[in-house]
C-alpha cells in the first residue's frame, strides 16, 4: 500500500485523532446524562420512545452505515489510484448524508406537528420525564445532525480535491482525516439509536 508523502502527515492525523477525542467527549457526555435521567424516569422515557418513528431511525441507522462502507471504499480506490472509482463513492456517501438529513426533516416535521418539541404545551402538561427525554432528544440527536452536515460538507470538498488531483495515491491525508471524522459520526447514531428509539 502506498503511504502518502505529504511532509506534515503524522501531524495530520495527531491532531484528527486529538479532534476525534474532543468529540467523544463531547457525546459521551451526552449519553452520561442520558444515563442519569433514565435511571431517574425509567418509565416516562420508555413511555416517550414508543413515540418515536422506528421506522426513520431504522432507516437513517442502515443509511449512515452504507455510507461509513462507501467511504471506507473510496479510501481504498484512491490507496488504488482509481480516481474516478473513488469519485463515485465518495458522492455515493455525500448522498448517503443527504438523504438522512431529508429523513430527519420529515421526521421533525411530523413530531412538531404531533406537538412533542422542547417547552410545547402538550410536553409541558405531561409527565416531567417525557420532557426530559425529548429535550435530551432534540439536543442530541441535533448536534448530531450538525456533524452530518460538517461531515458532508468536508467530503464534498475533498471529492473536489481528488477530481482536481490535490488528493492521490501519494497523498491520501484529506480523505483518510475526513472518512475517521465520518466513520465517528456514524458511530455516534449506533449508539443514538438504540437510546432513544429501542427503550425497553
Amino acid at each position: 500500500m502506498t503511504q502518502p508523502t505529504h511532509k506534515d502527515y503524522a501531524g495530520a492525523k495527531l491532531g484528527m485523532w486529538l479532534f476525534l477525542f474532543s468529540e467523544m467527549l463531547l457525546f459521551g457526555g451526552l449519553f452520561l446524562l442520558y444515563g442519569v435521567y433514565l435511571a431517574r424516569y425509567p418509565q416516562e422515557f420508555t413511555t416517550a420512545s414508543r413515540h418515536m418513528h422506528l421506522f426513520f431511525g431504522t432507516l437513517n441507522t442502515a443509511i449512515l452505515i452504507t455510507s461509513s462502507m462507501l467511504v471506507a471504499m473510496a479510501l481504498t480506490a484512491i490507496q488504488r489510484n482509481q480516481r474516478r472509482l473513488t469519485l463515485w463513492l465518495l458522492g455515493g456517501t455525500i448522498f448517503c448524508a443527504a438523504v438522512f438529513m431529508f429523513n430527519k426533516y420529515l421526521e421533525w416535521s411530523d413530531e412538531f406537528g404531533r406537538g412533542i418539541y422542547p417547552n410545547s404545551p402538550k410536553l409541558a402538561a405531561g409527565p416531567p420525564g417525557e420532557s426530559v427525554f425529548y429535550g435530551l432528544y432534540y439536543l442530541t440527536v441535533g448536534l448530531h445532525g450538525l456533524h452530518v452536515l460538517v461531515g458532508g460538507t468536508v467530503l464534498t470538498v475533498v471529492a473536489v480535491r481528488v477530481w482536481r488531483g490535490d488528493v492521490h495515491a501519494g497523498d491520501y491525508i484529506w480523505l483518510e482525516n475526513g472518512a475517521l471524522y465520518w466513520h465517528l459520526v456514524d458511530l455516534f447514531w449506533i449508539f443514538i439509536f438504540p437510546l432513544y428509539y429501542l427503550v425497553l
